[in-house]
């Protein structure tokens, strides 16, 4: 398989913030967020591999600031990381003010999505292509996330085998 740049897959998507998106003071729900960062990481993730993808983990999720109600948020969205059949994405969160054109980093969030064959089965995607210094960057932290899902997925099965005695 030919390896391909972050590049080729990374997204920009959009939200205006409406009533329904919102509580009663005006604030967006996280949960509105989580839906479409997981939407634009899972573009991220298709385009990659032209598979069908599953989320797998979110690794963390930050809320910086608050959204609100008729301001414009902006998904931007971008492979760190490939594995065999497996995809780390980073999805960064801006709110804009419409009226002002303020813009703020409000979220933040890596995700792993797994590519899958027709029968539901984890299939191969192509080996991320690193073309620049960001990229390579990005890459150099995912391997370290990737290493702590690692250890924390050790701990929880040691904790398991204990608890199972």
């Amino acid at each position: 398989m030919e390896p391909k740049s972050a590049r080729e897959s990374e997204v920009v998507m959009t939200h205006l913030v409406m009533p329904q998106d919102a509580n009663p003071s005006g604030n967006l729900h996280g949960g509105v967020i989580l839906r479409h960062i997981d939407t634009a990481g899972g573009v991220v993730a298709k385009r990659h591999s032209r598979t069908n993808v599953v989320t797998v983990s979110i690794d963390r999720m930050a809320f910086k600031q608050p959204a609100y109600m008729g301001e414009l948020l902006i998904f931007k969205a971008s492979l760190n990381h490939v594995g065999r059949s497996s995809m780390e994405i980073g999805v960064r969160v801006e709110a804009e003010d419409l009226r002002t054109g303020e813009v703020r980093h409000t979220n933040s969030a890596y995700l792993t999505y797994v590519s899958l064959d027709e029968d539901g089965r984890p299939a191969p995607v192509a080996p991320l292509l690193l073309d620049s210094e960001t990229a390579e960057r990005r890459h150099r932290e995912a391997e370290l996330r990737r290493e702590l899902r690692q250890k924390e997925r050790a701990l929880e099965e040691g904790q398991k085998v204990c608890l199972e005695k």
